[in-house]
């Protein structure tokens, strides 16, 4: 028997398992916050790389004004977010997942296939732009990994999520 399904028909994850895929790693992104001391997530580095806090501040500003690009088609500026302490990055970072959970059902039907151009910068699909700002976040728990190491310290297992 053939196949007749095409490829605009096909859909390999629906929109709320992708969510939940996001919001999975979210979740684990959020521990590796809460496993660094106040101190060494804001000042310690390997390598040169940028500190943990720093990186988690470019995924909430990322996340939270992509999200509102996405829906409105009106792309703000990317800009870091602010935190300064410990307390005030695990608030931002939940808000931000709020702010997610919030406006995800708001994504256009049919959107995640269109084109358009995030922060001004990354053309590409709306599905891609998703799996990027998700990959980002991989790659940067990842280094916090290797900081929560360095430091002596466990990380959180990467598969519970």
């Amino acid at each position: 028997m053939e196949n007749k399904t095409s490829e605009a028909t096909t859909v390999f994850i629906t929109p709320e398992a992708l969510l939940e895929q996001w919001q999975g790693h979210r979740r684990l992104t959020r521990r590796v916050i809460e496993a660094f001391p106040e101190k060494e997530l804001f000042n310690f580095s390997v390598g040169g790389m940028r500190p943990f806090a720093t990186l988690a501040k470019e995924m909430i500003g990322m996340a939270v004004p992509g999200l509102t690009g996405i829906v409105t088609r009106k792309w703000p500026a990317f800009a870091e977010a602010k935190a300064d302490t410990k307390e005030e990055l695990l608030k931002l970072w939940d808000d931000a997942t709020e702010h997610i959970n919030k406006y995800w059902p708001e994504i256009p039907e049919g959107r995640f296939q269109e084109t358009d151009v995030a922060f001004g910068q990354w053309k590409g699909a709306i599905y891609w732009t998703l799996l990027y700002f998700i990959d980002n976040e991989i790659h940067h728990r990842g280094q916090g990994y290797v900081y929560l190491r360095a430091l002596g310290i466990e990380p959180p297992p990467f598969w519970e999520r």
